[in-house]
């Protein structure tokens, strides 16, 4: 069995402590099982890839996306990479944070209950 890389965990944690804001926000309302009792953790690193927000139990990933991210090529290749071992992955647009934070975790919570079955 492989222990930790240590790169990748370093890497996670820088992310972690430079969250943009957008991810601040989005955290405060995921962390402590906010949602129905689903643990979330953030800076994942998942294979070659880390991820922003991810539920272990339900194998839900979420991720935020900024302008630079529209039409990204690496961005599905990520995904594809991700559901091909068995992730499903939700993005959300900044802005969709910022102005819309009940729709964003309505559709988080309506995809893990959608795992449930």
């Amino acid at each position: 069995m492989r222990g930790p890389n240590d790169f990748k965990t370093d890497r996670a944690r820088l992310l972690r402590q430079n969250a943009t804001n957008v991810e601040r926000r989005l955290w405060y309302r995921l962390r402590a099982r906010s949602i129905n009792g689903f643990k979330f953790v953030r800076q994942e690193p998942i294979g070659p890839y880390v991820v922003d927000f991810i539920c272990r139990e339900r194998r839900l990933i979420v991720e935020l996306d900024g302008g630079q991210h529209a039409d990204n090529i690496s961005d599905k290749k990520r995904d594809k990479w991700l559901v091909d071992h068995g992730y499903r992955v939700v993005r959300f647009w900044n802005t969709d944070v910022l102005t819309n934070m009940n729709g964003v975790l309505e559709t988080i919570l309506s995809t893990l209950d959608v795992s449930n079955d």
